[in-house]
């Protein structure tokens, strides 16, 4: 069901994906490639890609991992959000492995916690292109934030593929 609700998601926002850069990503030998949004001013990073929502609402990235350093990854995700004061709520937690897109297990962690503008939703995610390739997603923004760029982060996700 959820599967057909990120399709749906994707369809939807189609349209506005025209104005949408597609990025494959590492730019050296991608694993991977995600569309986003121009207006999101999207950029490679050392790990991978990321961008803000025009309004810097909502923050998303992506970052390659393998099995090796997943959990240094992992930990380097926290550390940026704790070094742009994102504070998480650990107590709030929820796991949500019922997940799929584009063929691609997607594992998801969600928190609650608080930024400098107020109370925030966290979220972290897994899934893997390749063999012994996985991504890592992150973002986050306050829960009227998130509804109000619903389609546009649920376009991006959607259109996360592995690489050809």
């Amino acid at each position: 069901m959820k599967k057909m609700l990120l399709i749906a998601a994707a369809l939807a926002v189609f349209p506005m994906l025209a104005n949408a850069k597609t990025l494959a990503f590492p730019s050296e030998a991608p694993v991977a490639s995600v569309t986003i949004p121009d207006s999101w001013k999207p950029k490679e990073t050392e790990s991978g890609i990321d961008a803000n929502s025009p309004d810097a609402a909502i923050y998303f990235a992506l970052d390659v991992a393998t099995g090796d350093n997943v959990e240094k990854v992992i930990g380097d995700a926290v550390d940026f959000l704790d070094k742009n004061g994102v504070k998480i709520d650990a107590g709030t937690r929820k796991d949500d492995d019922s997940n799929e897109i584009n063929g691609m297990k997607l594992s998801i962690l969600n928190w609650q916690g608080t930024d400098a503008d107020g109370a925030v939703n966290i979220n972290l995610g897994v899934l893997s292109p390749a063999p012994n390739k996985i991504l890592v997603l992150t973002y986050w923004g306050s829960k009227e934030d998130q509804a109000k760029h619903e389609k546009e982060v649920l376009g991006i996700i959607g259109s996360i593929q592995p690489a050809k």
